[in-house]
């Protein structure tokens, strides 16, 4: 029977890390655009040369590739800080915690929050930490799958009934509310909450219809790759090679079907269902792949400071997924920000990613040089303990 931890793990720390930054590639498109656009591209800007360059690869590598890792790490997490043994110790307030952060997050600044989602899965999964790893497998596997059939299967019912006549009516339709929203947004801060209050309410009650058994499941597979020793790189070195060029090589291959499947179907609503049936299963493969590629270059000390610099971020992700939402929110909403909102291409979005990611990348090290947490860890872990916690380090 396990206790919860109270040393890092590096190599998790570090696949956190490069998950928190990967998943702003993606995230961007939603800081930046509207919820239509992230779902459809055509439906804002140029979508041609570099654009669709930056859009592909995107797709390919990054698409909810990031944030299957992050949530197999969340499900880590839960063993991680509660153990596997009858009690949960602070494993509730702190969640409760992060339902109020994540509601905060979603309501006043960004639809597009995840920690409502992690916070109300992270109740439920709680309860199968005790499962072997063989359980947790197969019951991981099976909510994945069931996240498929909903997923996949509901978006395939919608391209087989909607006629021609009604998608360009929902087309017209999204493209006015679409317009509404580019108003608020660039017309400043306050005046953009209500719209994104009313889409991150669709956007969670969706998320969770769409995506929970998946997430749910990835929580599960988390706690078993914890468990079996994957993510704290305690595999041999031969297996995690093979692994990563296996797995990798597979994975690349069924999200770049997504991505060409889309493109030759010109976004229609059935190259959408088709596109989603390679990407739903090949990000899962691929996530794989990377992960067993952190947990080799965890094992090789030549790239020791290159795992421990990642590590960093991964040990702030908390404090760095947020910020980047502050630092988004500055740029693309109104006053007091630039309100560049609808006006970015996706070119430029990825140099305001690579900035972003340089700009995290240096200030966790430094940050952790005189802190034992990053600022919003600290802030949650306090919260969950009822008292201010040490942060200083001595």
């Amino acid at each position: 029977m396990a206790e919860p931890q109270t040393n890092r793990l590096v190599s998790i720390d570090a696949l956190r890390g490069i998950a928190v930054l990967g998943i702003l590639m993606m995230n961007v498109q939603g800081f930046a655009m509207t919820p239509m656009a992230y779902d459809d591209p055509t439906m804002m800007m140029d979508l041609t040369g570099a654009n669709l360059t930056v859009w592909s690869v995107a797709h390919t590598f990054f698409a909810m590739k990031f944030i299957t890792i992050f949530s197999t790490l969340f499900g880590a997490g839960i063993i991680l800080m509660a153990g596997d043994g009858d009690n949960t110790g602070k494993h509730y307030p702190r969640m409760l915690w992060l339902l109020l952060i994540g509601a905060i997050h979603a309501y006043i600044f960004w639809w597009g929050d995840i920690l409502v989602h992690y916070a109300l899965l992270g109740m439920i999964a709680v309860n199968a930490r005790k499962m072997s790893v063989a359980k947790l497998t197969i019951f991981g596997i099976l909510l994945v799958l069931i996240g498929g059939l909903i997923m996949i299967g509901l978006t395939y019912l919608g391209a087989m009934f909607t006629p021609a006549e009604g998608a360009a009516d929902q087309q017209q339709m999204m493209a006015d509310m679409q317009t509404g929203m580019i108003e608020a947004y660039q017309a400043g801060f306050v005046q953009h909450i209500g719209v994104n209050a009313i889409w991150a309410g669709i956007g969670q009650v969706v998320s969770l219809i769409f995506m929970g058994p998946r997430t749910l499941g990835l929580m599960f597979l988390g706690m078993a790759l914890y468990k079996s020793g994957f993510l704290s790189a305690a595999w041999s070195t031969s297996r995690y090679l093979v692994l990563s060029v296996v797995v990798i090589a597979a994975g690349v291959y069924l999200n770049w079907m997504s991505t060409t499947t889309l493109i030759g179907g010109e976004f229609s609503a059935q190259a959408k269902a088709d596109g989603l049936a390679w990407s739903f299963f090949g990000s899962v493969v691929l996530s794989f792949g990377y992960a067993s590629l952190v947990m080799l270059l965890s094992k090789i000390g030549a790239f020791r400071l290159i795992i421990a610099w990642f590590a960093s971020v991964g040990r702030m992700a908390f404090t760095n997924y947020l910020s980047q939402t502050l630092i988004m929110t500055f740029i693309f909403v109104g006053a007091p920000g630039l309100g560049l909102f609808g006006t970015v291409e996706r070119v430029d979005q990825l140099k305001l990613v690579l900035l972003v990611w340089a700009i995290q990348l240096i200030w966790s090290p430094l940050w952790l040089s005189r802190f034992k947490f990053g600022p919003l860890e600290w802030l949650w872990r306090s919260l969950t303990y009822g008292k201010l916690q040490p942060i200083v380090k001595r």
